[in-house]
């Protein structure tokens, strides 16, 4: 299910190894109305949502294009989160609906959240089978940060479960961006090998927590540096047999457990989201890069368009 409130991916039923479907996808907030379109409009963490101008964090909420420093909203002390106090989560999108999909578009004004530019934006949503495909898109009136992703929140165990911890993950990632105590990364890109970070191999999510004593994951990941389709993670969920596997043209993917989530909003049919019950996997630029020289380039100008592709192919085992 989408909705235009925020360009968002709402939910996503698939079958069980037993037979029989279940929603899979974590996070459906239901507002003082009873709708959960209603509590998309109030506050919630992203669920479902495309995330920009720029996703993930910007250190201190400045950053410089071509000797001229911006200034953005602090929403996440003391950094700008997610695009911003009313970034592109919180704003309604012109849907266009196609034949195996729906296109979300929309014009991001010049000044907006601190930002520099006109940026244009469409967002496509495609189902093939038990793929579904997001491919982003953007243009911009002047030189501009750019970094794109979905905010989507899964549960593979089914809307309602309480955690995420016999989820079995794997990342195809040989290195990893170390981050500070505000959770911006400090410039180093570390090797994996030996730590709590590599995820190559298949590991049991709250084992792997508890033996290397984890509050959970909020880390960008770096893949393969090539702007083609290539495998990023699969999780799998023995129980149910379901299985959800994730490739992108994007250069990094920040893997988050709910580490933030609390209990305290309320979801569809009376569902609660405590700490770790969801996890998320956001394909997206390396966060900060429009501040660090040596990650991957963030900055989209006049006359190029920015175009990545993720693909969320759901199957059973």
């Amino acid at each position: 299910m989408l909705t235009a409130t925020g360009c968002s991916f709402r939910s996503q039923q698939s079958t069980q190894k037993t037979g029989g479907q279940r929603r899979e996808k974590a996070g459906d907030p239901e507002g003082a109305c009873g709708s959960s379109c209603c509590g998309y409009l109030q506050k919630q963490p992203y669920f479902g949502a495309v995330i920009g101008r720029v996703a993930n964090r910007i250190a201190k909420g400045t950053f410089k294009v071509d000797g001229k420093e911006y200034h953005l909203a602090i929403n996440k002390e003391p950094n700008s989160l997610h695009g911003g106090v009313r970034g592109f989560d919180k704003v309604l999108w012109t849907p266009r609906v196609l034949s195996n999909g729906v296109q979300f578009s929309r014009i991001s004004p010049d000044g907006e959240e601190g930002y520099p530019g006109e940026l244009k934006v469409w967002v496509t949503y495609t189902l093939d089978g038990g793929e579904l495909i997001v491919n982003y898109r953007a243009q911009a009136s002047q030189a501009t940060p750019v970094n794109l992703t979905n905010h989507s929140y899964f549960n593979l165990a089914g809307q309602g479960s309480p955690n995420i911890y016999d989820h079995e993950v794997t990342i195809e990632a040989d290195t990893y961006l170390p981050v500070d105590e505000t959770l911006i990364p400090t410039g180093e890109v570390a090797p994996v090998q030996g730590t709590a970070f590599d995820l190559r191999k298949p590991v049991e999510l709250g084992k792997h927590l508890q033996d290397f004593h984890l509050n959970g994951f909020d880390h960008n990941f770096c893949l393969k540096g090539s702007k083609e389709k290539h495998f990023c993670a699969r999780v799998h969920h023995a129980a149910s047999g379901r299985v959800l596997e994730v490739y992108t043209t994007q250069p990094g993917v920040q893997f988050y457990t709910g580490n933030f989530l609390d209990g305290t909003l309320k979801g569809k049919n009376g569902a609660v989201y405590p700490k770790h019950s969801g996890f998320c996997l956001e394909t997206q630029n390396w966060p900060d890069a429009v501040n660090q020289p040596r990650f991957p380039p963030v900055l989209l100008r006049p006359g190029e368009e920015y175009d990545h592709t993720t693909w969320f192919k759901f199957s059973v085992a």
